[in-house]
């Protein structure tokens, strides 16, 4: 195996870490405002979007596509929350 594609394998995997950290984190800020905790998804949420700014900022997500995450994020708990 050329060494470029054993850095494009040892980058795709870095990168799909770094993808999947940001959506387990979407699903716990959601799961938490489904459980109707105000103060626990309020830190979940903060973590998301924590998460999702530190893809976009190493190149994983489009900074567009990140800011779009975190803007529907806030509103789906925003209407969890308020239910």
């Amino acid at each position: 195996m050329s060494k470029h594609l054993r850095q494009t394998k040892t980058r795709t995997n870095r990168n799909r870490l770094r993808k999947d950290a940001a959506k387990q984190a979407t699903r716990q800020a959601l799961d938490a405002a489904r459980g109707g905790d105000a103060e626990a998804a309020q830190t979940a949420l903060q973590a998301a979007q924590k998460a999702i700014d530190k893809a976009a900022q190493r190149g994983v997500l489009h900074k567009s596509n990140a800011a779009r995450r975190k803007s529907s994020l806030a509103q789906q708990v925003r209407a969890l929350l308020a239910e």
